[in-house]
């Protein structure tokens, strides 16, 4: 399983993503900043799900990473109607 200079650039970028997105969601000084960061994260973990399917030739990654972002969209809503205080 050797990785590609484009493959290694991703996992790179990936990782600097969640670096950043780690650090607002400890840092953010308002529950929006956290909650952003949360959702960002899901997007990134997504995104890494996603390029594991590439490199392991499996399409039954996309799949779950498919249900993740789903889930992880609902979950980012109901959060954010929570902090609106709409029920």
């Amino acid at each position: 399983m050797s990785l590609t200079v484009i493959q290694l650039l991703a996992v790179l970028l990936l990782f600097v993503a969640i670096i950043l997105s780690m650090a607002r969601l400890f840092i953010g000084p308002t529950t929006a900043d956290r909650l952003v960061a949360a959702d960002t994260l899901a997007v990134v973990s997504t995104a890494v799900i996603a390029c594991l399917s590439a490199v392991f030739d499996n399409p039954l990654y996309l799949d779950v990473a498919l249900v993740y972002g789903a889930l992880a969209f609902v979950g980012t809503v109901a959060l954010a109607r929570t902090i609106e205080g709409k029920s």
